[in-house]
């Protein structure tokens, strides 16, 4: 099976095009999402973003209507080279912050140096992950979910702060690189988008 992500706009085209390239397609709602079966035993599940659950009829137009962004969410993206967090209602960015930070890379020498060396790179890190956990419970409050990604560890850290410990998290985990606004900006599209698995005939 395929996994692709599916921005809630261009939906109701991606089924089109799937049922043409299959002979047809019958839609239903199973389990929380939209399925799809085509003419020739091909298959493809919708699950709505925001680990929502999807009930309605089995049309494309009422499912892409469910799908919308909630009025208040945020992303959080954290990786060792930096951070990126976004406060959101809908689809308007209310506030934000991506902060780059030097974390020495890794070091092939041995003994006492490598000792010396692991200890300044986590010690930038640790300072780098307040620094993040910092802006979150800043810009944050009020958001009802929250998507993540980057480095699961360094989420993990950041979001082991108390002040963040009341957050929703939401699949699915972004992969993302180190957070740049672009890296932002192409998260918070991910992170709103129907994941759409495919099982071709």
């Amino acid at each position: 099976m395929a996994d692709v992500l599916v921005p809630p706009p261009r939906m109701a085209r991606w089924v089109e095009n799937f049922s043409s390239r299959h002979g047809g397609a019958t839609l239903a709602v199973e389990s929380g999402a939209l399925t799809g079966v085509a003419a020739d035993g091909s298959r493809f599940r919708g699950d709505p973003p925001f680990a929502r659950s999807y009930d309605g009829p089995a049309d494309v137009a009422s499912f892409v209507d469910e799908c919308g962004p909630p009025q208040a969410w945020g992303v959080l993206l954290v990786r060792k080279g930096g951070f990126a967090v976004a406060r959101l209602s809908g689809e308007a960015v209310l506030d934000s912050k991506v902060g780059q930070r030097h974390v020495q890379g890794r070091t092939k020498a041995g003994g006492q140096s490598q000792q010396r060396f692991a200890r300044r790179r986590d010690n930038q890190a640790r300072v780098a992950y307040r620094a993040a956990a910092d802006h979150a419970a800043r810009i944050l409050p009020g958001a009802e979910v929250l998507a993540t990604g980057g480095d699961h560890a360094a989420v993990e850290a950041v979001l082991s702060d108390h002040r963040l410990a009341d957050f929703v998290v939401v699949p699915p985990f972004l992969s993302v690189p180190d957070p740049r606004r672009a890296v932002l900006d192409q998260a918070i599209v991910y992170a709103g988008s129907i994941r759409v698995g495919v099982t071709n005939a």
